[in-house]
């Protein structure tokens, strides 16, 4: 479903896994489809996730292990149940928590259930699904194969990184390559059997969403893990020495923030290797994201006008340096393949000129964030009166704490400059935000459900440089209530943003 950007509109974010449903976390699921309803009764036509790619350390779903593959664990159990592959799961004894995803417990219960859903299907599965399958599997062959076999040797070899493991394998050497690939059939079709379930689940849902004018945003992280198998399949993109070990990796460089700045440890792509290939590898990136996705927020977007470059074995980002990135030559080369790209620049953070530019000459939308805005006075570039039309326009994101946890923290400052603009006050604050966001000249405006429910920092989705306690949030419908969608709607269809008969407005 394509999706205008300079169009008035706006969403809500929030992430698959953050849904209610009964097998640990949210999934593709029925309480998917019944989220879509919500947005489309509250007047909303965005529904934006964070990265469905496999979840890394840390559970973060922006250090996964692949960049094309899909999250195992978004997988829903009920249709593979209705298809007779999986017995109804049993639950384990205490069950799940539903406010919190408990992934420790969660995984590993539900690749049981999956591995015994591919078991059956193995067995029993009609000649037709057979056919789709193999099917699917010849259409996504490019990155499948790879991916499937780096499970399956790092399952087999306890989750060893790939730079660990037998040289022959770790170097892609064809003979290995064929061995391994006899040796770990069974464990292969397994991982295409997921992706496959992940494919057909994503597809419906986005199919579902768009029949009810709503699109799906998704997410793409600029960089791949090291120990991923984008890195092992094609190692030569990317900054690495003969022992495949990085030379030099990503991160940002000291602010006010982190004095010593932030080393993400990503290793680095060769982008003239990339150039060199007319940057295929970026658009069957591109592709594949959009084939469960109607627009793409694209994270650190600066990197591509000029990235940080940290040595690998400096212990933190003090000692970085600017390198030019690869700029217009890899949007227009993606956009010759794919047609006119629609994706949102996270031009947030240290952002010079040459980001402003690069994300003027490709006509993309950059973020706007309404919680930056207080700090300073009156011209402050995150206050709404001084944001252009060409823009996504947040209370917050995932990153940041909900608008109720910022207030309760916030300088007195901060608390006086917004509660003179915003007019409002203790009780009001989500709503007067929203409704600052919604009424501001921004074509599309986002907010995170947790500040349309109006929740403190116990419900915060991730506080950026810590591990544990990120990723996790969920939300019950007894928090959603009748009235946030009411409201919600009534403040979208008096903006502009939605349709007037949901505000319900008198005469």
């Amino acid at each position: 479903m394509k999706i205008d950007l300079h169009k008035r509109q706006s969403g809500v974010l929030l992430h698959i896994t953050s849904l209610p449903g009964p097998h640990g976390a949210g999934d593709f699921g029925p309480q998917a489809y019944r989220f879509v309803d919500w947005l489309q009764s509250a007047g909303q036509s965005i529904w934006q996730w964070l990265p469905s790619t496999p979840i890394g350390p840390g559970e973060s779903p922006y250090q996964g292990v692949s960049a094309f593959a899909g999250s195992p664990w978004m997988v829903a159990l009920e249709p593979l149940v209705e298809q007779g592959w999986l017995d109804a799961p049993a639950l384990p004894g205490e069950g799940f928590d539903d406010r919190r995803v408990d992934y420790a417990r969660v995984r590993p219960w539900r690749e049981r259930q999956l591995r015994a859903a591919a078991a059956g299907f193995f067995a029993k599965a009609q000649p037709q699904d057979r056919q789709a399958f193999d099917g699917w599997c010849a259409s996504q062959r490019d990155w499948l194969e790879d991916y499937a076999l780096f499970m399956a040797i790092s399952s087999s070899l306890n989750g060893e990184p790939w730079w660990a493991w037998p040289r022959d394998l770790a170097a892609r050497e064809p003979r290995a390559l064929v061995a391994a690939r006899a040796q770990y059939a069974d464990e292969v079709a397994f991982w295409q059997f997921v992706q496959w379930c992940f494919d057909v689940q994503a597809g419906a849902l986005k199919a579902y969403a768009n029949e009810r004018g709503v699109h799906i945003m998704g997410d793409l992280p600029i960089f791949v893990a090291h120990d991923s198998a984008d890195c092992w399949a094609r190692p030569d993109l990317y900054e690495l020495d003969e022992h495949f070990q990085p030379t030099v990796v990503a991160g940002v460089p000291p602010d006010a923030m982190a004095t010593t700045g932030q080393r993400w440890g990503n290793p680095l792509y060769r982008w003239d290797k990339m150039a060199h290939e007319h940057f295929a590898w970026w658009t069957a990136r591109v592709r594949r994201m959009l084939s469960s996705a109607d627009v793409f927020r694209i994270d650190h977007f600066r990197g591509f006008a000029a990235y940080y470059e940290i040595p690998a074995d400096s212990p933190d980002a003090t000692r970085g340096i600017w390198k030019t990135g690869p700029g217009k030559a890899l949007f227009d080369a993606i956009a010759r393949s794919l047609g006119e790209l629609p994706i949102v620049a996270e031009d947030l953070g240290f952002i010079t000129p040459d980001v402003h530019e690069l994300r003027d000459a490709l006509n993309y939308p950059g973020m706007k964030i309404l919680q930056f805005g207080f700090g300073g006075d009156g011209s402050h570039e995150f206050l709404p009166h001084n944001w252009p039309r060409a823009a996504v326009a947040y209370t917050g994101t995932h990153d940041n704490d909900t608008v109720r946890g910022w207030w309760n923290q916030a300088s007195a400052h901060e608390r006086a400059l917004a509660a003179a603009y915003l007019q409002c006050g203790d009780d009001d604050l989500h709503w007067a935000m929203i409704r600052a966001c919604a009424n501001s000249v921004a074509n599309v405006a986002v907010y995170p459900l947790q500040d349309v429910l109006g929740l403190d920092s116990a419900h915060r989705m991730n506080v950026p440089g810590t591990l544990g306690g990120n990723w996790e949030w969920r939300f019950t419908w007894d928090m959603v209530g009748a009235e946030a969608g009411r409201q919600l709607g009534v403040i979208s269809a008096a903006s502009g943003r939605a349709p007037i008969a949901l505000a319900r407005l008198p005469g």
